[in-house]
């Protein structure tokens, strides 16, 4: 009674599973199927059934067995069973990735009686699979300095000091506006560097109270004040063996320069309401982008500390400075955003590609990547557009196109900065502001066009 009723539902048995099911006769003849092969295919029941099995024919990367193929094995005889992968083609002619089993059906006597084949549909695994090497590909990209896209003299020149800088254990301090990649540079520093085994620690000093930080960077004990419930670890002690990244160092107050003077000399820390020294061994890599001079002649930075954190001084360019590097970064970012998302974006028009490489970018990388993930909000198809673009950048192109002069960006700068220097008669920070940039960047443009001094000014006329 049993065997009758499993016999009976046997059917539904079948057509619950998810893999296609298909059993063919021995000439290759369809004669039953289930509902998953049904849905896998794009075919009926009614479509298949009396067909031969060649209207599922592979493409032509699949050299592998038919379904009506009788396999043989070493000794002549027909193998009982076959799997391998390859692709099946739809009623829409489309071609699916399956995993392909065949097993020889046999009657009582071990007569053959056909084949029942089974299709696993690896759409999805194959799909993730080629992400993953897109990303590995993107991973390992030839324009790629540990994360640090560039292939500029500027930026080519900063990888020589980054790559000398980790070979020491010296403090280090990285300079540029904001968007320009400090972190990242800070990062690669100590990938590369002689602590690259121990923790890698940041700390942003601009988003904590004084009595937050000190307690956030040298730890606490329990009752060193209201809330401190139990002993903490900082920051120090975590980095320890390690680099220790300080951002946004020019916001620390001046109590806690003083304390983080002492243990750049002294190497010891002491938890916030405990006098019991703590030796650390950190080296220090902080980032600014304040002008550090100008702010220890306003006395709002110490002299010692400065001196102590400045010694391997590391200049990023912003990226109006560095404009030959759009492309590259553009191509590396738009990259990195279509594998995040799924629509059909197949490319930058030329048109948005000059009004990039023409924008300032105040923001710099920072602004550039986020104007390319808004485009990929507002851009449905295609290649993106002037006006998939953030206003405040596509309203450039509305003016109509940058005009053509005979200057190249390297000689535009220079001349916007001989003009803002004698406006301001040689006065640097009258220079930045006039051109609204940093004191720092008219310092390095000053170095790389090799004007040192007023009358270099006047003489380059």
């Amino acid at each position: 009674m049993i065997g009758r009723e499993l016999d009976g539902y046997w059917k539904t048995v079948v057509n619950t599973i998810h893999d296609g099911i298909m059993i063919i006769n021995t000439t290759g003849t369809i004669v039953s199927v289930n509902k998953a092969f049904e849905q896998i295919t794009g075919y009926s029941r009614e479509e298949l059934i009396g067909k031969h099995c060649s209207i599922l024919d592979n493409d032509l990367e699949d050299n592998g067995p038919q379904y009506s193929d009788f396999q043989t094995d070493s000794n002549g005889l027909p193998s009982e069973t076959d799997q391998h992968q390859c692709k099946v083609k739809r009623k829409d002619g489309s071609l699916i990735h399956t995993m392909k089993t065949t097993a020889i059906l046999r009657d009582g006597d071990g007569h053959a009686l056909g084949r029942v084949g089974t299709i696993t549909d690896l759409t999805e695994i194959v799909e993730k699979d080629n992400q993953l090497e897109a990303y590995r590909k993107h991973l390992y990209d030839q324009d790629d300095f540990h994360g640090i896209v560039g292939t500029s003299p500027a930026m080519q020149q900063v990888f020589d000091i980054i790559d000398n800088a980790a070979r020491s254990d010296a403090p280090v301090i990285i300079y540029g506006e904001s968007g320009t990649g400090k972190e990242l540079v800070s990062r690669a520093i100590h990938e590369i560097g002689i602590r690259k085994d121990k923790p890698f620690v940041k700390v942003n000093c601009a988003s904590l109270t004084e009595s937050l930080l000190e307690s956030e960077l040298f730890g606490h004990v329990r009752g060193a004040y209201t809330g401190a419930y139990k002993d903490r670890v900082g920051r120090f002690e975590k980095a320890n063996g390690g680099d220790l990244f300080l951002d946004e160092i020019g916001d620390l107050p001046m109590s806690t320069q003083i304390k983080l003077l002492r243990v750049l000399e002294e190497k010891i820390i002491e938890r916030v309401g405990s006098s019991t020294p703590i030796r650390t061994d950190v080296r220090i890599i902080s980032a600014t982008n304040q002008n550090l001079p100008e702010l220890v002649d306003k006395g709002t930075f110490r002299n010692d500390f400065y001196f102590r954190i400045n010694v391997i001084p590391i200049f990023l360019p912003p990226l109006r400075e560095r404009a030959e590097d759009i492309p590259l970064l553009v191509d590396s970012f738009f990259r990195t955003i279509r594998l995040k998302n799924a629509k059909p974006i197949d490319g930058i028009h030329e048109d948005t590609m000059e009004l990039l490489m023409n924008y300032r970018w105040p923001g710099n990388i920072r602004e550039l990547k986020a104007a390319l993930e808004y485009a990929f909000v507002t851009c449905r198809s295609g290649p993106i557009h002037p006006n998939h673009l953030p206003e405040t950048i596509s309203r450039t192109h509305s003016r109509g196109p940058v005009k053509k002069t005979g200057f190249n960006l390297h000689e535009i700068e220079r001349q916007e900065l001989i003009e803002a220097l004698e406006k301001s008669n040689g006065n640097q920070s009258q220079a930045a502001k006039l051109l609204g940039i940093s004191r720092v960047t008219v310092w390095n443009r000053m170095k790389r066009f090799n004007l040192k001094a007023k009358k270099d000014i006047v003489t380059s006329r």
